[in-house]
């Protein structure tokens, strides 16, 4: 791993830094981040890398890095990048391998005091329930016929087949659905599909039930349907094994068409494609439907999730507050130079956070904001925001997508035991319960940057403004 800290960086304000641009660069490059946070970022490449996203062309504004950044494949996690939508660019390595790996919370009718003394019940009746890990089936048995329609339709399958609520779709981003086309993704992505949709893979994925410890802003918090005491369920999912073929298989068909491009960027990870180009156009496709099985599979959770409360308690409401996802590229118009553009906003690892007014917010949030959903990790904190006033100006409407990681899985192993983490946890009042020892030792607590100084440069910048915190009960991972 290399470090960035002979890049040049100019502080412009509080939590805004800037590396000028020079004759490589199209644009400058903007950091996000406290000075803490700042110093943790120079340890790796993430600056370097968001100084190459500001080489591609097309590019409009400036790349960026949220508070999270660390370094990724091409562009950096946290990584945004938005590119003229004529005469811009595609890459798979600004969107990810997980495509539309994404968060959606979930707010039940219990309080803290319903639930005390069955953590473990529900711990077991979740991991049961939806499959976790590589591999191991789906919440719901899918056939290949399904799977392409899923990949064009998204979470409107999951509705007329009697697995979603209208209003999960209306408080999803794009209501659960782009426009793919099943054709453009390879038919060894979709082999990989079969059988996963209601699963929640391994890694940092996760179903988490948590409780409302503190509300910031009452009103949006109302508006969401939030409060005090409250029990809610997060789950952070993506596209599966179908997501991660569908990313592979395009990044060697563009390396193996642009052999000039790959001579030509600073780094291979960062091949692209002419957005008008034909092969873009196939890839775009493939992306959004790779999307759509993302969304559908998250629903898939999110009625295991219904079935396994009702199977314990009686009659829980449960409702979808909103689900974002924060690997994807998608069309947007954002004001540069005082002009509106279309653009393809390319987020990784970094969270849409759209501001009340804006089209792309749900009816019922359309005056305070989107819902920001940003986890934390197994021992700490995850947030609720709304999108912040300054988003649309300072980030494409964008946020961070998590606390963001310290430490490689490798690392993580040689530094942590799971069973000892496991333990720690318990003793901090949080069940844990996973596939394995070394999942949890891969994602330890002290493997990740401090989340509520992510969620700090976030609500000060208002990208994406405070409006309540969760604290973890039950954690299930893969």
């Amino acid at each position: 791993m290399t470090d960035s800290k002979d890049i040049e960086l100019e502080k412009v304000s509080e939590n805004i830094y800037e590396i000028p641009q020079t004759e490589e660069m199209n644009v400058p490059a903007r950091v996000y981040s406290s000075e803490p946070l700042l110093e943790k970022m120079k340890g790796d490449d993430t600056l370097n890398q968001v100084k190459n996203m500001a080489e591609l062309p097309g590019i409009e504004k400036y790349s960026i890095v949220m508070p999270d950044g660390h370094q990724g494949y091409g562009f950096p996690i946290g990584g945004v990048a938005a590119f003229d939508n004529e005469t811009g660019i595609i890459s798979p390595g600004g969107i990810g391998y997980d495509i539309n790996c994404g968060v959606r919370v979930l707010k039940t009718d219990l309080k803290r005091e319903d639930i005390d003394g069955d953590e473990q019940r529900i711990a077991n009746i979740l991991y049961s329930k939806v499959p976790v890990g590589l591999g191991k089936g789906g919440y719901i048995d899918t056939s290949e016929e399904d799977v392409v329609e899923i990949l064009e339709k998204g979470s409107e399958w999951m509705l007329e087949n009697g697995h979603a609520k209208e209003s999960d779709l209306e408080r999803c981003e794009e209501n659960g659905r782009l426009p793919g086309n099943p054709e453009k993704v390879p038919d060894e992505a979709i082999k990989r599909g079969l059988k996963q949709v209601g699963s929640l893979g391994s890694g940092n994925h996760f179903m988490e039930v948590q409780v409302v410890s503190d509300i910031f802003e009452e009103e949006k918090a109302e508006s969401y349907g939030l409060e005090e005491d409250q029990i809610v369920v997060m789950i952070h999912s993506g596209s599966r094994g179908l997501g991660h073929q569908t990313c592979t298989n395009y990044l060697r068909k563009f390396e193996k068409e642009y052999p000039e491009i790959v001579e030509s960027i600073p780094e291979k990870e960062l091949i692209y494609a002419p957005i008008a180009d034909k092969l873009a156009e196939d890839y775009r496709d493939a992306m959004y439907g790779a999307a759509n099985y993302a969304w559908a599979n998250r629903q898939a959770i999110t009625q295991g999730v219904r079935e396994c409360f009702n199977t314990l308690f009686d009659d829980v409401e449960i409702e979808l507050v909103y689900d974002v996802c924060h690997n994807i590229a998608k069309e947007e118009v954002h004001e540069v130079d005082g002009e509106e553009k279309e653009l393809l906003v390319h987020r990784k690892g970094a969270t849409r956070a759209m501001p009340a007014g804006r089209p792309e917010v749900p009816d019922v949030y359309s005056e305070v904001g989107q819902p920001v959903l940003i986890p934390g990790s197994m021992g700490t904190s995850s947030y609720i925001l709304s999108g912040g006033d300054k988003s649309s100006e300072l980030s494409f409407g964008s946020t961070a997508h998590g606390a963001g990681r310290l430490k490689s899985r490798t690392q993580a192993k040689k530094d942590y035991w799971g069973e000892d983490v496991q333990a720690e946890l318990e003793r901090e009042g949080i069940l844990v319960k996973a596939d394995s020892g070394s999942t949890i030792a891969e994602e330890a607590p002290g493997v990740y940057k401090d989340v509520d100084e992510v969620i700090q440069v976030s609500d000060k910048l208002e990208i994406g403004q405070k409006v309540a915190r969760m604290r973890p009960l039950v954690n299930i991972k893969g």
